[in-house]
């Protein structure tokens, strides 16, 4: 790295320069683990997403005309930068948003093979040839040739969460590049210093300054005016359902494209003939992975009656023996909240869940006091009913409710009685009813004896409903980011 960027004040990346809020506001910036203020970061305001903008402007056509070759050798390059400095980044990522070392580790590794991966896809960015001669109309088609390509789409606006701030960017960022277009990131702005990163070392493996920006802000501040810019051609957000439909919204009043991949209640269900200590397993790592703050996590369980006594036990013994601390603890498995917010927001639930008629049968609890870090104890809560906001609502934290169900049907009604539809797990030996229920749950991906929050990073991914619109993964998201062009040739016209 170059060295250009404030550890601990985070402005905007513009046309390769570190540049202030153009109205001079900053926020603080907080370590979930302890509470201590590590930084600030700008506040953005929408003259700033102008600029971010009239800089891609200025590059957009030079790096559409870059050759494949070389947009691929600068992403393989910056790849080889993260793995070089990816112990820099976890530790980054743990003080950003409280994800534990050793899957701040994991997400590091994953966005080195997504821009590794990008650049391989640029070869297969093809377009397709068509036998013209089999089409009576229009006349002569036995002398014309017909094929597709397919070009840029145009500047992507990527805006993405604090919960993966290195590996969900990657995943909007690779592709737009891969494609030839430019890209403004706005990151979430709890987890600023990750994106500028991304971008300071995308700049040192030889990307072109005005290429990938990192706009700073609120959304109604950066985000939407970056989205209703007439420049911007697509909007690739991970987020809320709620900020998702505005932005869909906004977008589509322009007539643009956009990837949303919204929120979830992914189910997990559990028949009675499923290896019990295989499904107790996916619970707690679906339920307590990075403290439940992941769209994929398991919102849901679903435990057949005869089952679910014994199901209950093993699953809380595994769950008491979780250990819960400070992001930088190499022993950590649950780390802390990302913000005081969000702390609130889970007692909140665990209140109604209560108040409704669920038992606590562990955790249940914030740890610590004030300022001490946003730490929840790892809860499981059993009897919860169907009115209960922990069932209806994403609660994004560590929580893991469980309903019971007597029949495959009423399995499958439970899982359904949701307005989200991204991914879903079941477990049971008998591939009849797996594939039955798989079948019948409106998903975007349905995993069978494998956790709700499994993905990879090269296949399509997003959900269904309220979840999501288009897909990621390398080769679906460089699709979506490029437009299709159809050129005839008349080879038999002339002298």
């Amino acid at each position: 790295m170059s060295g250009q960027l404030d550890p601990k004040r985070a402005d905007h990346l513009i046309d390769g320069l570190s540049r202030p809020p153009a109205g001079g506001a900053y926020g603080p910036l907080f370590d979930p683990s302890d509470g201590t203020q590590r930084g600030e970061v700008a506040r953005g305001t929408p003259d700033d997403a102008r600029s971010a903008v009239d800089s891609a402007a200025v590059v957009e056509e030079r790096w559409a005309s870059t050759p494949g070759h070389e947009r691929a050798r600068i992403l393989r390059d910056l790849s080889a930068r993260l793995r070089s400095d990816k112990e820099a980044l976890a530790r980054l990522i743990c003080t950003e948003v409280g994800k534990p070392i050793r899957d701040a580790r994991v997400e590091v590794e994953r966005a080195v093979g997504v821009f590794s991966m990008a650049a391989e896809e640029i070869r297969q960015l093809t377009g397709q040839t068509y036998p013209a001669d089999a089409y009576a109309i229009p006349p002569g088609n036995e002398k014309r040739l017909l094929f597709t390509v397919r070009e840029p789409v145009g500047l992507v606006v990527a805006i993405s969460p604090f919960n993966f701030p290195l590996n969900l960017l990657s995943h909007k960022v690779a592709p737009a590049l891969a494609a030839g277009n430019p890209v403004i990131a706005k990151p979430a702005s709890v987890a600023p210093m990750t994106a500028l990163r991304l971008a300071q070392l995308a700049l040192d493996a030889g990307l072109p300054a005005g290429v990938f920006n990192v706009v700073l802000g609120s959304g109604p501040d950066v985000g939407f005016p970056l989205v209703e810019h007439d420049r911007t051609r697509l909007v690739t957000f991970t987020g809320s359902t709620s900020v998702g439909r505005s932005i869909a919204e906004a977008a589509g009043r322009g007539a643009k494209r956009v990837i949303l991949e919204m929120g979830g209640m992914d189910p997990l269900i559990v028949f009675r003939d499923a290896s019990l200590s295989d499904a107790v397993e996916a619970a707690t790592r679906g339920a307590f992975g990075y403290s439940g703050q992941v769209c994929t996590a398991t919102k849901r369980i679903f435990v057949e009656q005869s089952i679910a006594e014994e199901f209950g036990r093993a699953f809380v013994s595994r769950v008491q023996h979780l250990k819960v601390g400070p992001a930088l603890d190499e022993s950590t498995e649950v780390g802390p909240l990302v913000d005081r917010e969000s702390l609130t927001h889970i007692e909140t639930m665990v209140s109604d869940a209560r108040d409704r008629g669920a038992r606590t049968l562990t955790g249940g609890t914030p740890l610590g006091g004030s300022g001490a870090g946003n730490f929840f104890t790892p809860t499981v809560l059993d009897q919860v009913p169907e009115d209960a906001r922990v069932v209806r609502e994403e609660p994004f934290g560590p929580l893991a409710p469980i309903q019971q169900f007597s029949t495959e049907q009423e399995a499958i009604r439970l899982a359904r009685r949701t307005i989200y539809g991204l991914q879903a797990a079941v477990y049971t030996r008998d591939l009849g009813r797996a594939f039955r229920v798989a079948r019948a749950l409106p998903v975007g991906g349905v995993h069978i004896n494998d956790p709700t929050n499994l993905r990879w990073d090269a296949l399509p991914f997003g959900g269904v409903r309220m979840s999501g619109l288009g897909r990621e993964g390398l080769a679906s998201a460089l699709r979506e980011m490029t437009d299709e062009k159809t050129i005839s040739v008349n080879f038999g016209s002339g002298p």
